[in-house]
């Protein structure tokens, strides 16, 4: 991977990103009223540095995160990041996403990528320690999404595994399922359907260390996380540990004491999104709580009247505001508040987000406002695309874009092969067909003159004859396919990679993947390779 490199390609090129992205890149001032600052700005940073150290902030955090350290024996570069918390000085960097299945899909990993990076940065541009804070999500029970991992095998086919649903799959928040004994055979399957490399052994050796019977979900993501990044100072938090839920508990009162305030304000938001030409991501409903109750199942909070509706039972809101205050560790933020409170117990400068959360948090400045916590920079996660010398060398030489091999049918592969036919060939096929239009057309219009009722039996001879002509084309490229298999290979082959299943890499394949194929100096190559650079997509040849 020593001659890896990055191409860039503008995000606007690329028909599966959201418009947003290029807006925000290369527009910004049009959403400026969205969000907080410019991060290409760095008077944006110096401002955003300023109002995270001017927050009165909680050191207990730094003690829960060393708990979870602890337990999941933590490398000492990550254990070293997160003591420094504890400094006045300190910043945070923060990214996050949901507890997936074996490291989750590689966007996971370009987010904490894009993270360290942005980090060393503000170190080195503002002298203070900086720390990339990775949240894991585990609260939600949407178990279908997380549980899902997808590799490509030795022969370039998309493999699925799915874990076993554990007791409580799809009722109970994903913090709170216990791996069974099934997690082994999963584990089996994914190591028979990783193609064998010089890595296999040991990366299938730390998925079952971490993915492993009686472990939490939340818990294996984490410590298969901090294995890859710790060394490089990523923490990785739990955001679902009890432990930090008192430092919490202001941001649940505030919402049980202004009940409706922020799914109003997130909904006028998404209005101000919206007449911008973009798609709002979040549309809470005018009585929910911005909330959700946790007690064995995670249920929502819902306005009724004086009283509130969790599940079928009807409480008081003043026995809500109590129980915030005397067990918060039974609430549980919605979308909505999970950045909220995520900025309440992090001095969080800039957060890393995908593409839709871009979209979201615009939508809760506002929000942020309300809550008097200051919302931080937002900066969009590189976006990549992992391909070998092979693909590469086939993209170059056929000059073949990259949204041309997103269609999963043979368009693509026919223009190509089309384009490769000798040309004393193409050009034949291109002659006849006007010819025989031009003949037919002359036939068609002197048959007036002769019987008015042949004009009809000519064009019918006509699209006939183009049929046939069609027809024989697509024998012709048949042929071209049979002829050239080895261009067909090398197009299925780059097809697979980068848009296997039909949708982008970086959405579609296991962390995992990577890692076995490129070994875990994989990590050393995109923090090398990968530039800080709004509004690119990269395509990285390893």
């Amino acid at each position: 991977m020593d001659e890896s490199r990055a191409t860039g390609l503008d995000v606007r090129s690329l028909e599966w990103m959201r418009p947003l992205l290029g807006e925000y890149a290369y527009n910004f001032q049009k959403v400026s009223a969205l969000y907080t600052g410019n991060p290409a700005s760095e008077q944006a940073w110096t401002d955003a540095i300023a109002r995270a150290q001017a927050r009165r902030r909680d050191p207990a955090i730094a003690a829960v995160i060393a708990a979870q350290q602890a337990r999941r024996d933590a490398p000492p570069q990550a254990r070293e990041r997160a003591a420094s918390l504890a400094d006045p000085r300190a910043v945070v960097i923060a990214t996050g996403q949901q507890a997936g299945a074996f490291g989750g899909p590689l966007f996971t990993l370009l987010k904490a990528v894009s993270a360290i990076q942005l980090a060393a940065k503000v170190t080195r541009d503002h002298g203070i320690p900086a720390i990339p804070v990775f949240w894991v999500d585990a609260e939600d029970h949407d178990w279908e999404e997380v549980r899902v991992s997808t590799v490509l095998d030795g022969d370039f086919q998309p493999r699925t595994i799915k874990l076993a649903s554990p007791e409580g799959a799809g009722e109970l928040p994903i913090a709170q399922l216990k791996l069974d004994a099934r997690v082994t055979d999963s584990v089996d399957e994914l190591s028979q359907a990783l193609s064998a490399t010089d890595f296999t052994e040991s990366v299938v050796a730390g998925i079952r260390d971490a993915y492993r019977p009686g472990a939490g979900m939340a818990e294996a993501f984490s410590r298969w996380i901090e294995t890859l990044l710790g060394p490089y100072g990523l923490v990785v938090f739990e955001a679902a540990d009890p432990a930090a839920k008192p430092l919490a508990a202001p941001v649940f009162l505030r919402e049980l004491e202004s009940p409706g305030r922020t799914a109003a304000l997130a909904t006028s938001g998404g209005e101000k999104l919206a007449a911008l030409a973009h798609q709002p991501q979040v549309a809470p409903q005018a009585d929910s709580i911005s909330l959700f109750h946790l007690n064995g199942a995670r249920q929502p909070i819902k306005r009724d009247g004086d009283h509130c509706m969790i599940g079928e039972t009807r409480v008081t809101m003043e026995s809500l505001v109590e129980q915030a205050r005397t067990n918060p560790e039974r609430f549980s933020p919605n979308v909505v508040v999970r950045p909220i409170v995520q900025d309440t117990l992090f001095p969080t400068v800039c957060y890393v987000s995908g593409p839709s959360e871009l979209a979201y948090l615009g939508q809760l400045r506002d929000v942020y406002d309300h809550f008097g916590i200051p919302m931080p920079l937002i900066y969009p996660r590189v976006s990549a695309t992992l391909i070998d010398g092979a693909a590469a060398r086939f993209l170059a030489r056929y000059n073949v874009h990259l949204d041309e091999l997103r269609s999963r049918n043979e368009s693509a592969l026919n223009h190509l092969l089309q384009a490769q036919l000798p040309p004393e060939i193409e050009h034949a096929l291109k002659n006849a067909e006007e010819t025989l239009q031009s003949a037919l057309q002359r036939v068609i219009e002197a048959m007036p003159a002769l019987d008015p009722t042949l004009a009809g039996a000519a064009k019918t001879t006509m699209g006939k004859m183009e049929h046939d002509l069609k027809s024989l084309q697509g024998k012709v490229i048949q042929a071209a396919k049979r002829r050239d298999e080895t261009l067909r290979r090398q197009f299925t082959r780059a097809q697979a990679q980068i848009f296997p299943l039909g949708h982008p890499q970086e959405r579609t394949l296991t962390l995992v993947y990577f890692i076995n194929r490129y070994g875990p100096g994989l990590v050393d190559t995109l923090l090398r390779t990968l530039p800080l650079e709004l509004g690119k997509h990269w395509v990285v040849t390893l």
